[in-house]
């Protein structure tokens, strides 16, 4: 296919996964080389947009974005007190594999999304069939050899320190104001294309019945669900980044604020066989149109093989 043709998205559809219902959506043909998106946090598959969507499936890829629960058409959770922890959010992108009929695919996370892909690329590799991280950090604790990463950036530290007032979660255009001044904060020397966020986050809005729940990801716990029930006595192993068998490939900003450039930088040394492109000027955020070009050629590539 011509990697400039526009190749228009498949109808929304609702899935059953376990105990809640993802809304998932598709570019391309089912006989491609699957590539799942997971967003980072706060996050629909609005922010994996349509042109970026489309210019893989141009290139022969069957592309997935979904939403991850508590965000747009999925299945939302009491405002303000989530039931479910960051296991379930795992959980729930290996059942939608199952749901789809994927047996496994390339997976691609940004932010909260990646550091999810990197725990189901070392708990199920059969499931991966590649794995690229987006704008991430080690989601495994680093070992004796690995140097201390360097924190948040200390205007983003200042930022978090303030009171964030949160936005009017019923009025349109102050949830878009929120989600451009987010986009302000983590943004690199790429300068915010304010319509396209605009455009982007009112569409998310437009297709969310709770807009407010998505804020439910900041209130999660380390991965481990409090339901009140009794503890099993089962405890997931501990994560290794040294367990991970897929081709990784790692796609860093080189002025990522919140995770600075050498968390990019330590993924790529303790993954086997990982390759690091830095995203000259991107920040903490999806990769703007201005990079697409380049994350494009990368991807393509990387997802080149049938997954298993």
């Amino acid at each position: 296919m011509n990697g400039t043709a526009e190749v228009r998205p498949g109808a929304e559809r609702l899935v059953r996964v376990g105990e809640v219902e993802i809304c998932a959506q598709a570019f391309g043909a089912a006989a491609d080389p699957p590539i799942l998106l997971i967003g980072g946090a706060e996050a629909s598959m609005d922010w994996w947009e349509d042109g970026f969507c489309s210019r893989l499936a141009a290139a022969g890829r069957y592309v997935v974005r979904f939403d991850t629960r508590d965000t747009g058409r999925s299945t939302t959770f009491p405002v303000g007190a989530p039931t479910y922890g960051g296991e379930d959010l795992i959980a729930d992108v290996v059942g939608l594999l199952d749901a789809l009929g994927l047996d496994s695919a390339h997976l691609v996370g940004v932010s909260m999304g990646g550091g999810m892909a990197q725990t189901i690329a070392a708990r199920h590799p059969g499931r991966v069939a590649s794995l690229t991280l987006i704008a991430t950090s080690p989601a495994a604790p680093g070992g004796p050899d690995r140097p201390e990463l360097p924190p948040m950036s200390d205007e983003l530290a200042r930022k978090f320190a303030e009171p964030q007032p949160g936005p009017d979660w019923s009025d349109r255009e102050s949830v878009i104001s929120y989600f451009l001044a987010g986009e302000h904060t983590f943004a690199g020397a790429i300068p915010v294309d304010e319509q396209r966020v605009r455009r982007v986050a009112g569409r998310a809005f437009d297709r969310s019945p709770v807009p407010a729940a998505a804020a439910n990801h900041w209130l999660l716990d380390d991965g481990k669900e409090d339901d009140g029930k009794e503890d099993d006595g089962k405890e997931e192993a501990a994560l290794s980044l040294g367990d991970i068998t897929a081709p990784t490939l790692v796609l860093h900003g080189t002025q990522d604020p919140l995770f600075p450039y050498a968390h990019g930088e330590a993924l790529a040394r303790e993954i086997p066989g990982a390759r690091l492109v830095p995203l000259r000027g991107m920040g903490h955020q999806m990769p703007p149109p201005e990079l697409w070009d380049t994350v494009i050629a990368e991807l393509v590539p990387h997802t080149g093989a049938t997954a298993r």
